[in-house]
């Protein structure tokens, strides 16, 4: 409940929608084909069957045309330390410049919270040569606009810009993601949805945040490698990918990127293939 102007306003979500759209949906229809290059975590479509209420429903994977190995390098450094730990901003934004020199900027820095981005734009612009942009400055349209027509621009953003945005070619050869993109316990629906799957003796962390994380992870990654001639890094800053036992999941999650933990690597491959 928010109280604006002279109006007070009541907003409601339901914690579970699957027996909603079962009910109301997919019992009233004899066939329903569902689409996106983001329903399935680690290979399986589970997750997106409970969440939606599919009962029986037949699956398919389908390859992508992209050639991942060739065309993307996913990099994981290994030297940052924790997200949840204070030194993390202040060597995110180092590296990040590092990356950003070698990509020449043409990059995508995503975030999972304002105040990350903000901190790290504020470290970041005033290092780098490349012009920047940032979200809540201008319209999205104006900023992607900009940012297509700009050379070596380099765009901040969070959420919105994790998915249905479209920028090919070489404008575009970088997307850095500074933490592994789990729902912000505080959030009212995200905790309900929790205590709920605690209450059915469930696992949440397992069952619901790491598939959620899993998935909001391949949208944001979707946004360099658009087209069969499309060329990049990858780069995540959060290095529990690979540290803590549940990242195989992300891992299997993701398109098969070459990987590497090394800066040099990211060198090679943008002096390889400017």
């Amino acid at each position: 409940m928010e109280r604006r102007g002279r109006g007070t306003y009541l907003q409601a979500t339901p914690i579970d929608v699957a027996p909603i759209l079962e009910s109301s949906l997919f019992e009233r229809i004899s066939t329903a084909v569902l689409t996106s290059a983001t329903l399935a975590v680690a290979g399986s479509f589970e997750f997106t069957e409970q969440r939606l209420g599919l009962r029986s429903a037949r699956t398919l994977i389908v390859e992508s045309p992209f050639d991942f190995q060739k065309q993307a390098l996913l990099y994981v450094p290994q030297t940052l330390p924790d997200p949840r730990e204070g030194g993390f901003t202040e060597a995110a934004a180092t590296e990040i410049i590092r990356i950003l020199e070698a990509s020449r900027g043409r990059a995508f820095v995503l975030f999972t919270s304002y105040n990350q981005m903000r901190q790290v734009y504020d470290r970041v612009s005033l290092e780098v040569e490349f012009p920047t942009l940032l979200q809540g400055t201008g319209p999205r349209s104006a900023l992607l606009e900009e940012f297509r027509s700009t050379p070596n621009c380099v765009l901040f953003a969070t959420s919105s810009f994790w998915q249905g945005v479209d920028v090919q070619g070489e404008q575009l050869s970088c997307v850095i993601i500074d933490k592994l993109p789990f729902a912000v316990p505080s959030d009212p629906v995200v905790g309900a949805r929790v205590f709920a799957l605690k209450e059915s003796g469930g696992n949440p962390f397992y069952e619901y945040q790491i598939p959620q994380a899993a998935l909001a992870l391949k949208q944001g990654f979707g946004r360099l490698i658009r087209s069969r001639t499309d060329r990049g890094v990858l780069a995540i800053l959060d290095n529990r990918i690979t540290r803590q036992r549940y990242g195989q999941v992300f891992f299997d999650s993701l398109p098969d990127y070459a990987f590497s933990t090394e800066f040099a690597d990211v060198q090679r491959f943008f002096e390889t293939n400017v």
